[in-house]
């Protein structure tokens, strides 16, 4: 508690400091593309163009796969902003090179029908962020730091109720408690064509996510593909260890990605604050890498994003059915036995297929991801993901969004295997369900500047057992109703700029 404590006072001290440096300014110089306001004009309401042509003028940089490495970005592809995918959060910008973000996110979720019994729960984050721009501050040109500091809180459907093993409420999970979660160096070199940081990092905040995957609630899409969670020890937000990446840019549209961070698994224990920077407990390091062509609005009129890629983790991790002894763990009971090394690989996409506005944001955008286990014994073989997201729905309703994601995860025999032999125990013999579908339709509603509200029905067709194999009978099919609210504070206050903002 006194560690959290005095992680958040050293950031406010840094923010005190920041605000001594010059006078405090919303961010508004330059204005952010896309937040202009519309277009004044003295035609009759009958004979203007519809708001949702008129509203933007200006399309912004649209972000490729990953981010930029700032706080900022963070929060933008794990979805803790209150912006649509294709617009940046609302930062609270100093003027002398340092920036904030304080945004709170919460998810609720409930399952009427299915699951192993109905109820309810709510999760929720508080994420504060700080940018500072090395160039302006110190003149170290294309230096930059980042920090980042959440508190999650609440429960997990999927938990205490559903019984599957992939969550409904994505910003669950890592500890729920207050936590030290990004603090970054990061150096641009060759004219932006390497980007290189290190510090206390998470790979999936790096790698294998899009701002797109985050529109959405379901934790088998957000933040990134589940299946690379269930077949690897790849670090997740908000669990930060030691790691480093680099990005090359070989074109203007081609990139090679490669990252290598620490798995230290006495990070994911509960309370643990994000303080401790020692290696101790620390099993190994998980490597991912990619191959990608991405575009944005300043270089494509449908911007687009594919990647090929892959993951080589040289750390421990448990077998997924045998004990110490070699005996089968879900009859004996005993301690699992420990192996090392994994791999996977992956394809993905998202494309801009529609835009009515060349100048506009809004337009409709395909996704879908492939990925499948390379190496180790893994609890499932493959995973596949399609969806859609359309950024403007209605005249006059410019920055909403609908969307829809269906996604599958194959078992692997030994995940099944493991079910059938607790089963049996019993006396019981049935057909185990070889996949999982879990699918999520959506509207988000920006409410205002710096609130956004998405309603949502998700369904999960075979929930999986892998946490109860002693369940009698399958667990039914579960229709799950959620909402999700995001609110951008510093916009809320007037310090930012939100979407819509003028």
């Amino acid at each position: 508690m006194k560690a959290g404590k005095a992680a958040w006072a050293a950031l406010g001290l840094g923010a005190t400091l920041g605000a001594g440096m010059t006078q405090a300014v919303a961010q508004d110089d330059p204005a952010q593309p896309g937040l202009a306001r519309p277009a004044e004009t003295g035609a009759p309401p009958t004979l203007r163009r519809p708001a949702l042509r008129r509203v933007v003028r200006r399309a912004p940089p649209r972000r490729p796969f990953g981010n930029d490495g700032s706080a900022a970005a963070a929060a933008d592809v794990l979805g803790q902003s209150a912006t649509p995918p294709a617009l940046p959060p609302g930062t609270f910008d100093l003027g002398n090179g340092l920036s904030f973000l304080l945004n709170y996110t919460g998810q609720a979720a409930a399952n009427p029908v299915g699951g192993i019994r109905q109820g309810a729960a709510y999760a929720g984050q508080l994420f504060f962020g700080i940018d500072g721009d090395l160039n302006r501050l110190a003149g170290i040109e294309g230096g930059s730091f980042h920090i980042a500091v959440t508190n999650r809180h609440g429960r997990n459907l999927a938990d205490d109720f559903i019984g599957n093993n992939t969550s409904v409420q994505e910003i669950y999970g890592g500890g729920q408690t207050t936590r030290l979660t990004l603090l970054s160096y990061q150096q641009k070199l060759f004219d932006n064509r390497l980007d290189l940081e290190v510090g206390r990092l998470v790979a999936n905040i790096n790698f294998l996510n899009s701002p797109v995957y985050c529109n959405f609630q379901t934790n088998s899409a957000c933040g990134n593909p589940t299946f690379v969670f269930k077949t690897s020890n790849f670090t997740f937000w908000p669990v930060a260890s030691w790691g480093g990446h680099a990005k090359a840019w070989l074109t203007d549209k081609v990139f090679f990605h490669v990252g290598a961070y620490e798995v230290n698994p006495l990070h994911q224990q509960p309370g643990d604050n994000g303080l401790d920077f020692s290696t101790k407990g620390a099993t190994g390091a998980i490597v991912p890498f990619e191959l990608g062509y991405s575009t944005t609005f300043a270089n494509d009129a449908l911007p687009r994003n594919y990647g090929i890629g892959g993951w080589v983790d040289r750390s421990d991790y448990t077998d997924p059915v045998l004990d110490v002894a070699g005996g089968r763990r879900v009859l004996t009971g005993l301690s699992p036995a420990t192996r090392f090394g994994r791999a996977g690989v992956y394809a993905r996409f998202d494309q801009m297929v529609w835009r009515p506005d060349p100048n506009g944001i809004q337009g409709l955008t395909l996704f879908g991801v492939a990925m499948a286990g390379a190496g180790g014994r893994l609890t499932e073989d493959y995973f596949l993901e399609i969806g859609a997201l359309q950024t403007g729905t209605f005249a006059g309703r410019p920055y909403d969004t609908v969307g829809f994601v269906i996604n599958t995860q194959k078992f692997s025999p030994l995940a099944l295997s493991n079910i059938a032999a607790a089963q049996a125990s019993l006396g019981l013999f049935r057909t185990i369900p070889s996949q999982q579908i879990m699918m999520e339709l959506n509207y988000g509603i920006q409410v205002s500047p710096a609130i956004r509200l998405t309603p949502n029905l998700q369904y999960i067709v075979n929930p999986d057992q892998t946490r109860f194999p002693t369940y009698p009978k399958n667990i039914p099919d579960a229709l799950v109703v959620g909402a999700k609210l995001s609110v951008d504070l510093f916009t809320l206050a007037g310090l930012a700029k939100g979407p819509g903002s003028f």
